[in-house]
């Protein structure tokens, strides 16, 4: 016998409380009244009786229940060995791997024969569903007899570029069990590749009624891949644009590679790089010619294996000109917008061209032809231009607002309804500084691994949150940086300045991503990766066109959504290698989907492994439609529980009995 929950025997220690009630209560005389005490002689009354058990039929059944109450709450629990397990009617669930790994050499074509042979092989009456699984399963029948319908289930299924889930197969064998109510025998026909194995092997349990057989096909066989590459998903400057690849071998000797770089179908430049055995090598390629537009990249290693489709790598890369941005700062005061545009630059490929001018001369510009606009310590603004700034923000314009000690003279964020609460000054000499003591790192607008710890604020101007997202607070918990949506439109709002006089932040390595990353943001300029896996979600629509149509194309040109999903759908998952066309209102967008690189490693699972997985049900194998016997383990506190129940009842009729005689007596 074992305990799922022995720390709960320690409540044994209460067993002391009926001993306590039968034994050490005190003990209490009830005065009797007498005329005089004088001719009694004084001495101590043994105590003796009345420390003896009474009731010990009571208190026996007492002190149960209290053991067997902590007894019921450690869980015991036995282990059966023998136990039948009746397979009578056992559904056959044919699974067939149809990951990209199973492309190699020929595995699923093997895999499907030997599956077709198993069905030909069932009893009369017998019933079986076909499911095709990568990352996610697939049916390819109904849970039926007909053998023929079964074969042409599996003669269906196609290769896919998806990785390989052991984890998802188990789920969906645990939802067919449930759902039918019947015993499941998974037959298993994969290459039983590595990684397809869960982090946590807890994912792989299968229940009682489920049997698991796995048969193997393939062998281990040497691979070169692409493994990853690194590109701009927008190019402003060719002479600026760098890719960077990694090629790596699994299984394979000392080799070389070579490695071209492809545009539009067309290859622009080769390199060969030497792979070492099992191991990685890189290759980097400083330029790219790239036409305005959207433009198809393509790297590309020549085959050594039999496993062509992960020799290539797809990439999106567009080519744009920088969007401008309108900077307002107040006369006379350039510091800050020199840092902003120092900032822009050092990040590179800059997205956007910024137009300096005082607010005075803004007056007849229209904000909407800017990507988004700056007020860097403006204080008040002119009435006519605070009230455009609105309707652009309303619109779906964004706003970054940095304040100063022009804006401590007035009472309210300009184009923000936030609440200006004053400034905090301090000195340049000692400590007497703030510091950014908190950071919202899933913001846009900052860095995963930013350190904002170390830059010294001197001056901030205090902002009322209100219902703003918080993105950064300072040391005495006042906000130091601010989301606000108004409309269709954002607002950022930032309690000091970018001039290196309130702050010493531009000194700091953090400003320059902060000033890139916030741009983008309110820009609205998508900095996604130049490609995704298979599998991946792309939205089709934001709050700004909710009911617009949407086409996308696959990448054999044919349409992925029908038109009533065209006009409907959030979303798209991509299903296949190469490159999707998404075609929006606001203008078209390319998608490179490339396969799960981590089928390029063909090691197989060992069999241990494996046997663990098959052992997790607890039931040996035998025949479909027969009686397994195996070892279970049968819970026990449900038969202390009634036992508790039935003391509990008797303790009380007993100790009704008693305290009626201690009554009488009284």
């Amino acid at each position: 016998m074992g305990f799922l929950a022995p720390w709960f025997l320690g409540g044994l220690v209460a067993v002391g409380l009926p001993v306590w009630l039968h034994l050490l209560k005190k003990h209490r005389s009830t005065p009797q009244p007498f005329s005089s005490l004088m001719f009694f002689e004084q001495h101590l009354q043994s105590s003796i009786k009345h420390k003896r058990l009474r009731y010990l039929l009571l208190f026996a059944l007492r002190t149960a229940i209290v053991a067997l109450l902590a007894l019921a709450f450690a869980a015991p629990f036995i282990r059966r060995t023998g136990v039948p397990i009746n397979r009578s009617g056992a559904v056959a669930l044919v699974a067939i791997d149809n990951s990209l790994s199973m492309r190699d050499d020929g595995r699923l074509d093997e895999a499907k024969r030997e599956a077709k042979a198993f069905v030909g092989g069932l009893s009369l009456g017998q019933k079986a569903e076909v499911m095709a699984f990568g990352t996610r399963m697939q049916a390819m029948s109904e849970v039926t007899d007909d053998h023929a319908a079964l074969s042409a289930a599996i003669d269906a299924i196609e290769p896919s570029d998806a990785g390989t889930s052991f984890a998802e197969l188990a789920r969906a064998a645990r939802s067919v069990a449930r759902s039918l109510n019947l015993p499941i025998n998974v037959e298993l026909f994969s290459d039983m590749q590595q990684t397809g194995m869960p982090g946590n092997f807890n994912d792989l349990r299968l229940n009682e009624s489920i049997r698991l057989s796995p048969h193997r096909v393939g062998s281990k066989q040497p691979n070169f891949a692409v493994e990853n590459v690194i590109a701009p998903r927008r190019v402003y400057d060719n002479k600026k644009s760098r890719v960077l690849v990694t090629v790596a071998g699994y299984g394979t000797g000392k080799a070389e590679r070579t490695v071209s770089l492809a545009l539009n179908g067309r290859v622009t430049e080769t390199k060969t790089v030497a792979v070492p055995e099992n191991g990685r090598a890189t290759v980097e390629f400083l330029s790219m010619d790239v036409p305005h537009g959207q433009n198809k990249g393509e790297i590309r290693i020549d085959s050594a294996d039999n496993l062509p489709n992960d020799d290539h790598f797809y990439f999106s890369v567009e080519r744009a000109d920088p969007r401008r941005a309108l900077f307002l700062h107040e006369a006379g005061s350039t510091r800050d917008l020199l840092y902003f545009n120092a900032a822009l630059e050092a990040a590179g490929q800059s997205a956007f061209q910024i137009d300096a001018a005082v607010p005075e001369q803004a007056a007849n510009v229209a904000p909407s032809h800017y990507a988004f606009v700056v007020l860097s310590d403006v204080g008040a603004l002119p009435a006519g231009l605070e009230r455009e700034l609105k309707n652009y923000v309303s619109a779906g314009g964004s706003v970054f607002v940095a304040l100063g000690h022009n804006s401590a003279g007035v009472s309210q964020v300009p184009v923000s309804a936030g609440r200006i609460e004053g400034a905090h000054y301090a000195g340049r000499e000692g400590a007497r500084f703030q510091t950014a003591d908190w950071v919202d790192i899933s913001h846009p607008a900052i860095l995963a691994d930013a350190h904002w710890d170390d830059v010294k604020f001197y001056q901030t101007i205090g902002i009322a949150a209100g219902g703003a997202r918080v993105v950064a607070k300072l040391s005495d918990g006042s906000p130091l940086l601010l989301d606000q949506q108004v409309g269709d439109g954002r607002i950022l709002v930032f309690a000091s300045t970018f001039d290196n006089v309130a702050n010493d932040f531009p000194l700091h390595p953090t400003f320059v991503p902060f000033i890139e990353r916030a741009s983008r943001y309110l820009g609205r300029l998508d900095s996604g990766p130049p490609s995704v896996s298979v599998g991946a979600y792309a939205e089709l629509r934001d709050a700004l066109q909710p009911g617009a149509a949407v086409e996308v194309l696959d990448p054999h040109g044919a349409r992925a959504l029908s038109l009533e999903q065209g006009a409907k759908a959030q979303n798209i998952q991509f299903t296949e290698a190469g490159f999707y066309e998404i075609h929006r209102p606001s203008g078209p967008e390319t998608v490179a989907v490339n396969a799960d690189r981590r089928e390029s490693d063909l090691t197989p699972t060992s069999d241990e492994t494996v046997a663990l997985w098959r052992n997790t049900s607890q039931g040996s194998a035998t025949a479909a439609g027969t009686t397994e016997t195996g070892e279970r383990t049968v819970p026990l506190w449900w038969y202390i529980m009634v036992a508790v129940l039935i003391l509990a009842v008797a303790e009380s009729l007993l100790g009704n009995k008693h305290l009626s005689v201690d009554k009488e007596a009284a």
